[in-house]
């Protein structure tokens, strides 16, 4: 009597999509995303990614799935979080700034969030001390950008409101961090 076969445990997000996720494929669709077309007589570089970005509204959100991809295969390969979450910012920062009319799309040409996604995706598999450290200090200064960029309103609009307070009733509003 044969004994009964034992079932093969794979560790987590690593075992999975092998193939489909290797270096090799994600290079190669990182290069058709960002940098498969070169114009002639330049250095300047583009790929589906850019193309896709100028049809009107929905081209840079396309784009923005089709990147998706690395971060997946990322995930399966058993990146930091914390490198994962840096890679969907990549992303998220050229959807935004790729809607823009005309300069998003030279913004979309020149970022490249695909190579960069995928070299964070090799580097931090390789090398995933710094590549995590690189990580918390991006996603750190872009959520400082951030902050600032919802105060500055914030303070114009009080600024404002001060003015107009003191013009139309002769009364200065103290605001805790003006002083």
């Amino acid at each position: 009597m044969r004994p009964p076969a034992q079932p093969e445990i794979l560790s987590p997000r690593t075992k999975k999509g092998r193939g489909v996720f290797d270096d090799e494929n994600l290079d190669i669709l990182s290069h058709i995303l960002d940098d498969f077309i070169k114009i002639p007589g330049t250095s300047i570089r583009f790929g589906l990614d850019g193309i896709v970005g100028l049809i009107p509204g929905i081209g840079d959100v396309i784009g923005g799935i089709a990147s998706c991809v690395i971060i997946f295969a990322g995930w399966m390969r058993g990146v930091p979080y914390v490198v994962l979450t840096r890679m969907a910012a990549n992303i998220v920062i050229e959807v935004i700034v790729g809607a823009i009319p005309l300069l998003g799309d030279a913004f979309d040409i020149a970022w490249r969030a695909n190579r960069r996604n995928y070299a964070l995706l090799t580097g931090s598999l390789y090398e995933p001390r710094k590549h995590t450290i690189q990580s918390w200090i991006f996603l750190f200064v872009l959520f400082a950008v951030l902050l600032t960029l919802m105060m500055i309103p914030m303070l114009i609009v009080a600024w404002i409101a001060n003015g107009l307070m003191h013009s139309m009733f002769g009364v200065d509003v103290h605001f805790p961090l003006w002083h």
